[in-house]
């Protein structure tokens, strides 16, 4: 049996593939995504291969040797690979082992070699069984349209969505493509009319269909092009933003999205600092990936998570802000076309909804402040988040316990210094004891940060306050390198790689077992 399709592991996309699209397009009047097209490609593809075969095998015969042949008459040979050829003359056979037969000489099409076969034979042949056997694709094996993007889908999608993003005629969104010359018009009258609605609905986000349907449409045309000439027109205005997850387009008026969301806040922005990762034993690079910092080059495998759990920093305390880690970006909703998407947040404890949305270039889920202050949450509490079936929902959890009296570390400032001391507080919250962070004077914290960033301290700098202001809390004057990370992200946002190189790189820090430092000796004296 041999092979069709060949094409299929060599899938290429030439001009005249893009205009044979654009013309399903065209006659459809309905945007496609590239799975869709390609479906259609494959099957013109193999639509060819059969017109290529139905030409080869024109006017020909499978061979029988049961049967009678004439002069002229093409003949397909099953056994020799399908080869053909023609009957140039015909002679009577002789073989007393058989009745009467005739024989045939057949000149061969791909050699042009004279070959003779045996015809006209009554008695039962094995190849006259095959022929009786044989369907009409000539042994070719015929792979269906699903059968081949099940084995070469990932390929065919690359090339296909490559070589459509490369042709200015056709324009793609929401992952759907569609004739630019074919877009209905949207007047500015349709987009002020887009704008009043999204307004009297808070922002957003609605779907490109609820701003249709309330603007009254775009007078012609399916309900997918009105949608996807909605779409093209408010992606090119800038007061519109596209917030949906993958999949799904809503659109938010920029004007009206938090200004966190708009413009980084500065204590979530990292300005990366160089250091030599080689400096970081296993064990340190072991905590770091504990940790689960956002800005940490950690790669966690795609196994469909379900939920992740990350510990609280200063930062995304005081911000209602989540870190957008590798665990947290399997569970949140993402969109490689949008930077920021709007989500639901549901308490875990209550149920209660929040609006948030997240910020997938500088890597944080906003929107947690109300549910922090309600459940009084601290700094190093666990916070988890779990998927739903819903799109665009996401549970925030956490584990309650009845409040009690800890010690906690807290920040004090003082004279605009940083400094730590122990005291009592109520928590009701799971937390990890190496990260809790307790601080009172907010303003203070934050004029800390203010002035670290004025003056542009160096991250040194600040591990020679924070370690030994640590130290103090404790007999034996050291601090574990996960509360230093969480100390030093209270005045400057950094992950664990470069604060772990500091302390392994400067003499002026000593490790003294168990991820314990303390200044050095010849420092304290």
């Amino acid at each position: 049996m041999m092979q069709s399709q060949h094409w299929m592991r060599n899938f290429k996309v030439d001009q005249e593939d893009i205009e044979f699209i654009t013309g399903k397009l065209l006659e459809g009047e309905k945007p496609l995504d590239t799975a869709a097209l390609a479906q259609i490609l494959i099957e013109e593809n193999l639509r060819k291969d059969a017109d290529q075969l139905r030409e080869k095998y024109k006017d020909a015969s499978l061979y029988n040797p049961s049967s009678t042949y004439e002069i002229g008459q093409r003949l397909i040979f099953p056994a020799m690979e399908f080869s053909t050829g023609n009957v140039v003359a015909v002679r009577p056979g002789n073989n007393p082992a058989y009745e009467h037969f005739s024989v045939v000489t057949v000149e061969m099409e791909d050699d042009e070699k004279k070959r003779e076969f045996a015809t006209e034979l009554t008695a039962p042949h094995q190849l006259s069984q095959q022929v009786e056997d044989e369907d009409s694709n000539y042994g070719v094996v015929v792979f269906t349209p699903e059968e081949i993007l099940a084995s070469n889908g990932d390929d065919i999608l690359y090339v296909l969505e490559t070589a459509l993003s490369e042709n200015d005629s056709l324009v793609q969104l929401a992952g759907k493509w569609f004739p630019r010359e074919l877009i209905l018009e949207v007047n500015e009258g349709h987009l002020n009319l887009a704008e009043a609605v999204l307004d009297i609905n808070e922002g957003g986000p609605l779907a490109t269909a609820a701003v249709l349907q309330e603007i009254g449409g775009l007078g012609s045309g399916s309900s997918e092009l009105q949608i996807f000439s909605m779409n093209y027109a408010m992606r090119e205005d800038s007061r519109f933003d596209e917030v949906g997850p993958t999949g799904e387009v809503l659109w938010y008026l920029q004007r009206l999205e938090p200004a966190e969301v708009r413009e980084t806040p500065e204590m979530l922005k990292y300005p990366p600092i160089e250091y030599d990762n080689a400096l970081l034993s296993n064990d340190l690079t072991q905590l770091e990936r504990e940790i689960g910092d956002e800005f940490s080059d950690i790669q966690l495998p795609n196994n469909d998570r379900q939920e992740a759990t990350v510990t609280l920093i200063y930062p995304h305390r005081r911000l209602g802000t989540l870190p957008l880690n590798a665990a947290m970006r399997q569970v949140f909703p993402t969109s490689r076309q949008t930077p920021r998407i709007a989500v639901t947040l549901i308490d875990g404890q209550d149920g209660e909804a929040y609006p948030a949305w997240v910020v997938r270039k500088d890597r944080y889920i906003y929107g947690l402040d109300m549910f922090y202050r309600k459940h009084r949450l601290p700094i190093g509490a666990y916070v988890t988040v779990r998927r739903t079936d819903e799109q665009g929902k996401v549970v925030v959890d956490f584990q309650a316990y009845r409040a009690r009296t800890e010690w906690i570390r807290l920040i004090v400032p003082k004279n605009n210094q940083l400094t730590f001391e122990n005291h009592k507080r109520a928590i009701g919250a799971e937390y990890d004891d190496l990260m809790i962070l307790g601080a009172d004077d907010i303003e203070g914290v934050d004029r800390l940060f203010e002035i670290t960033q004025q003056q542009k301290r160096t991250l040194f700098s600040i591990l020679r306050v924070v370690v030994p202001g640590l130290g103090r809390l404790t007999p034996q004057g050291t601090a574990h390198a996960k509360t230093i990370y969480s100390a030093v992200n209270a005045v400057k946002r950094c992950p664990p790689g470069p604060i772990f190189a500091t302390l392994v790189a400067s003499p002026e820090f000593e490790n003294v077992g168990g991820h314990y430092w303390k200044l050095s000796d010849d420092q304290e004296r």
